[in-house]
């Protein structure tokens, strides 16, 4: 089996009295983006320093491609591309000038140097502001400015914090295209953001923490599982929703139904084969059944399920 790509150990980081990390362990593997949430002062940006070798735990370890944080920080770094959840661009640089500066401290040099900044430019869609300051760019391409700094080594790992933050619609949806594209090529992402919605459009597996603990990690299908003991059903009838309500009543596992014209929405606590089985009863006994469909917990759902609103 590959070894992750990331491989959080036990990690515990304390300010004060305040335990920002508590124990945390996690992994995730190449080519795979995986959703970092939590609440407001649960450990993430802390967690996040700490594996970009910027903070050093009180216990604990980190290790990106099998490489400690702690004992080879330098070759850590090569390995990884930190996004801060703030972009502060040098004054009086244009965009090329500013990657142009950052592929310099990361030891490119030569043809190499220019090809590889305009390579990043033109995959971060930057081509067309090569003489625009750094610093009069908007949201949208201050992002793209600020990730295309961040691939300009080539790291195997990206670590991004709230990098949606402050976007627009567009781009969100421009930004969320260019990080399944380098999930594609291979590289793994470990992405912060509040906006859950479309961190579950985006990532492939999700971590909760919650208080610097783990609350619950995995793909989303395996914790839609985990969270959905009774989940909410949808049923949409040709007629007689009145009929069908009274039907579903009588049955087992089946909690309050709801009817909303010709849609029922009702809970229910059985598994798969025991929803098939409701549907073919619904069927058998005349109701003419057009939709039948779990509503599948959606990353708010995990979210709001799996912690409690905990803050420190």
């Amino acid at each position: 089996m590959t070894a992750p790509l990331l491989e959080v150990r036990s990690l515990s980081r304390r300010y004060g009295k305040v335990r920002a990390v508590d124990d945390l362990s996690f992994a995730m593997q190449h080519g795979r983006i995986t959703g970092f949430v939590g609440p407001n002062g649960a450990g993430k940006t802390t967690t996040m320093r700490i594996a970009a070798t910027l903070d050093v735990p009180d216990q604990g370890d980190v290790l990106v491609d099998g490489v400690s944080v702690l004992v080879e920080p330098r070759e850590v770094r090569m390995r990884i591309g930190y996004m801060a959840d703030q972009f502060h661009p040098y004054p009086n640089l244009d965009v090329p000038q500013y990657l142009d500066f950052f592929a310099r401290a990361y030891g490119l040099r030569g043809r190499r140097r220019l090809q590889t900044v305009r390579s990043v430019a033109g995959f971060c869609g930057l081509l067309g502001f090569g003489d625009r300051p750094a610093t009069g760019l908007s949201k949208g391409m201050g992002q793209r400015l600020h990730l295309a700094k961040t691939l300009l080594h080539d790291p195997k790992l990206l670590i991004l914090d709230e990098p949606a933050s402050g976007l627009d619609p567009r781009a969100r949806i421009e930004f969320r295209a260019l990080l399944k594209e380098l999930a594609a090529a291979g590289k793994g992402i470990l992405i912060s953001s509040h906006i859950l919605p479309e961190l579950g459009e985006t990532c492939d597996s999700v971590v909760v923490i919650e208080k610097g603990r783990r609350v619950v990690a995995g793909t989303i299908a395996e914790i839609q599982q985990s969270v959905r003991a009774e989940q909410a059903v949808s049923m949409r009838v040709l007629r007689d929703a009145e009929t069908a309500q009274r039907f579903l009543l009588t049955q087992p596992a089946v909690g309050d139904v709801l009817v909303d014209g010709d849609r029922l929405r009702f809970a229910f606590a059985g598994d798969d084969e025991a929803a098939a089985g409701l549907l073919q009863r619904a069927v058998a006994s005349g109701i003419a059944v057009v939709e039948f469909a779990r509503d599948e917990a959606d990353l708010e759902d995990i979210f709001l399920k799996s912690t409690k609103g905990n803050v420190q």
